[in-house]
């Protein structure tokens, strides 16, 4: 089964905001970025679309030909199936959602820093959290008998995904983060297993949805 992962568009958040699954605004360059997403998806046929229920992922999914993700049941009859799954939203940073980085103080920001994969932010999620609900994810889609889904989702759950496919290194995640609107393609299947190698911490930027 092939499934195509598309990133959401540019947001309208401060560089070094922390904002994860806050339902953040788009940038005004919106319509722009979403023509150029939809002309790369224009040849594709899918028999099944998810996106993340944040209005950054569903908003990028009407102008490449999924209107109503969410909250139109008549989708459910037509030949292609688009739900909302909480399970491919961004990393949970619980208390330290839309605060600047550098002005959290939060004593345990600094053991995150040193192993964000494992630590939790306060009040949220590890990376390794979040890659195993994208992972139990993939892995009810791909025992399906789809030829090809997509899925409109944020930056940390592309990562999930290709972590999960073997087609990325947990050591390198950070450094393969894809740009806003851009899409990634994978071949997944039921025994594609997900990554179970301990990561040395990157020595790259923090990851941004």
């Amino acid at each position: 089964m092939e499934i195509i992962l598309i990133r959401h568009t540019s947001v309208d958040v401060p560089r070094g905001v922390c904002y994860g699954q806050t339902d953040v605004p788009l940038r005004d360059s919106f319509k722009e970025e979403a023509t150029i997403t939809a002309q790369q998806l224009q040849d594709d046929v899918f028999d099944a679309v998810f996106t993340s229920p944040l209005s950054r992922c569903t908003r990028l999914a009407e102008p490449c030909g999924y209107p109503d993700a969410i909250r139109d049941a008549r989708l459910k009859e037509l030949d292609v199936l688009i739900l909302s799954f909480s399970e491919v939203k961004e990393l949970v940073f619980g208390e330290w959602e839309m605060k600047e980085f550098d002005k959290i103080d939060d004593p345990r920001l600094q053991e995150w820093y040193d192993d964000y994969f494992h630590v939790a932010a306060t009040g949220g999620e590890s990376f390794m959290m979040q890659l195993q609900r994208v992972s139990e994810f993939l892995d009810e889609v791909s025992r399906q008998k789809y030829g090809r889904v997509a899925v409109f989702a944020h930056g940390g759950v592309l990562i999930c995904a290709q972590i999960y496919a073997g087609t990325l290194k947990m050591e390198d995640a950070f450094g393969a983060l894809t740009p806003y609107g851009g899409i990634v393609r994978l071949q997944l299947n039921p025994k594609t297993a997900e990554q179970s190698a301990t990561p040395t911490r990157p020595s790259t930027s923090l990851p941004s949805d």
